[in-house]
């Protein structure tokens, strides 16, 4: 029997079963919340492992069939069980799942006697030893079957080997009847069995040894086989009360399929009373006060089954991710609790999610020509100098074509600048610096030094020591033409969507590394304008002229004032013809005509 009233909550173990083990039965004495778990000794989980608790049913395993029997929560009054007829192939390690203080486990098993001298019935192995006789150390047959008999019972018994009168030595002149010398055997008393439950009235059986008469030895059973055993006997045991308990019921359903809800159970005060027409003991509702021993239990729960959420739009559609061509646009979609807190994709329904992406069609790409800015300072300090940029040729906005691939001229990559007069003086003089030797991050570039002699507006070369008294400028210096990185962009302006009274021109402009390659790393605060207003300036009246532009752009021959000029008046007849006939002789006075 496993008996200890107070335990932590878990798996403890209670007995190991031997394999060949038969007539396994196993039961707790009284319903509790408590489990039986039963395992092999190579830790494979046969009931109620890992914290998972198994159906009742017949279980196949170790060679045999166990039979898990669990008590119902209402009607029943004992306990779990295992029962298996065995033999089992493998050892068995019984658990207790301890959640609540309870009764005992009562436990027995019965193994085969390997002894050839005693019969072939099954052994009964108890792990509770019966109160027997001093001589007595276990209960039941303990001859190992040798000649020697002190090697089964602890206990000398003069020199008898065995059997009923059979002297190890007989003198050889007898005086006395060896019958008299033989030993005789018998049956007596040596215990009781474990009782069969710990409180409210039990039963338990007489236990009998066979034991020799005159030193109460015990001896095999065959040893008494003359003598008829008694009949097996039983006693009440363990009759005081059980103290009352409290009975819990299966908690309902949740009240809510899914966010907070509660449950609810039944829980009643209850004792174990023995009816004593029949010896068996009764569960009885009690008061509630005969329970105070312990805190009543609570018959309300909390519960969530799942959470209530649902699928919820926190954005717009962002910008497509291309200029040109087909891209892609997102927004933010999230599957929100119903606390308002944003929870895994897996607790809304996927089936119904909004779209997080879409394709976007921004239009045909044109291959075009990009240039970036132009440089900021002259390349000189003084006089004439230069400025550049980079100029490319791209198609989709990702595709470094050749030089060739574009329409049109390649853009301008270096115009000319001045930097102020120089200061009429001996000075040293600088050439241009030479073109960096890396397009990107650091190099190195080379210019002309010369020592010069300003006198009246003339330049004049002499030896380099007439300046020796100045600093003389450096030859060579590392240069920076751009980082390498990325930088902005832009194709040339389109023309104007109108000719006159307002229009738009725009231009495509993208970010580029140093590879030509698209980027999303450039400064977007600096990001160049990609359409501006054009032709502002009010459309002229129709003209009655029979004469006719032989030129699409007549209109800006009239902005730029041109139709002064007889070529201009002629290629741009009826657009000129609006202009005052005193403006017109006024300027034509001037005599200056382009040839035609």
């Amino acid at each position: 029997m496993f008996s200890r009233p107070v335990l932590s909550v878990g798996y403890h173990k209670i007995v190991e079963i031997p394999a060949g083990a038969t007539n396994i039965r196993i039961q707790e004495s009284v319903k509790t919340r408590n489990y039986l778990a039963l395992r092999t000794r190579s830790g494979v989980s046969i009931i109620n492992g890992n914290w998972a608790i198994d159906r009742p049913g017949l279980i196949v395993a170790v060679g045999t069939r166990l039979t898990y029997r669990r008590p119902n929560e209402i009607r029943s009054r004992t306990g779990e069980s295992i029962t298996a007829p065995g033999p089992t192939k493998e050892e068995l390690h019984l658990y207790l799942i301890y959640q609540q203080p309870g009764p005992s486990v009562y436990y027995e098993y019965s193994l085969p006697l390997h002894d050839t001298h005693t019969s072939p019935e099954p052994h009964t192995h108890s792990n509770t030893p019966p109160a027997i006789l001093p001589l007595v150390e276990t209960v039941g047959p303990t001859y190992s079957g040798s000649d020697d008999v002190n090697s089964g019972m602890g206990v000398a018994i003069n020199d008898v080997s065995g059997g009923r009168g059979h002297p190890n030595h007989v003198p050889s002149d007898p005086v006395v009847n060896p019958d008299l010398l033989a030993p005789s055997y018998g049956w007596i008393s040596s215990g009781h069995t474990a009782c069969s439950t710990s409180c409210g009235g039990g039963r338990r059986q007489v236990l009998w040894v066979c034991v020799e008469t005159e030193s109460k030895t015990t001896v095999p059973g065959d040893l008494c086989s003359h003598a008829q055993r008694p009949q097996n006997q039983e006693v009440d045991c363990n009759t005081q009360p059980c103290p009352a308990f409290w009975d819990l019921g299966e908690w309902s359903e949740c009240t809510r399929t899914c966010g907070p809800g509660s449950q609810q159970r039944q829980v009643i005060c209850r004792q174990a009373l023995r009816n004593h027409s029949n010896s068996t003991a009764t569960l009885v509702a009690v008061e509630t006060a005969q329970c105070g021993g312990h805190d009543r239990p609570e018959t309300t729960t909390s519960c969530q089954l799942k959470i209530c959420s649902e699928w919820q739009i926190l954005s717009e559609w962002s910008p497509c991710s291309v200029p040109c061509g087909v891209g892609q646009s997102s927004r933010e979609v999230v599957c929100v609790g119903n606390q308002g807190d944003v929870e895994g994709d897996d607790q809304c329904n996927l089936g119904v999610k909004p779209a997080p992406l879409q394709n976007c069609d921004m239009g045909p790409c044109a291959r075009n020509w990009f240039t970036s800015p132009w440089s900021t300072r002259c390349s000189t300090e003084c006089g004439e100098g230069s400025r550049s940029r980079s100029a490319v040729c791209l198609l989709d906005h990702v595709t470094n074509l050749p030089l060739d691939g574009c329409d049109g001229a390649r853009p301008q990559e270096v115009m000319s600048c001045d930097a102020g007069p120089c200061h009429h003086r001996l000075e040293w003089y600088t050439g241009p610096w030479g073109q960096c030797s890396a397009e990107c991050g650091n190099g190195t570039q080379t210019r002309g030094v010369a020592c010069l002699l300003h006198d009246n507006g003339r330049l004049e070369a002499v030896d380099q020591s007439n300046c020796s008294h100045l600093d003389r400028p450096m030859s060579s210096q590392s240069c920076h033409l751009k980082v390498c990185g990325v930088q902005w962009y832009a194709t040339d302006w389109s023309t104007c969507s109108r000719s006159c009274d307002g229009g738009y021109r725009v231009r495509e402009v993208c970010c580029l590394a140093d590879n030509v390659t698209p980027s999303d790393l450039c400064d977007f605060s600096a990001t160049p304008e990609s359409r501006e207003e054009c032709n502002n300036q009010p459309c002229l009246p129709e003209t009655v002229s029979s004469c006719s532009d032989q030129y699409y752009n007549c209109v800006v021959v009239v902005q730029a004032r041109l139709c002064v000029y007889s070529y201009y008046r002629t290629a741009c007849c009826s657009s000129c013809s609006v202009i005052t006939h005193t403006h017109s002789s006024r300027t034509t006075s001037a005599g200056i005509d382009f040839p035609r």
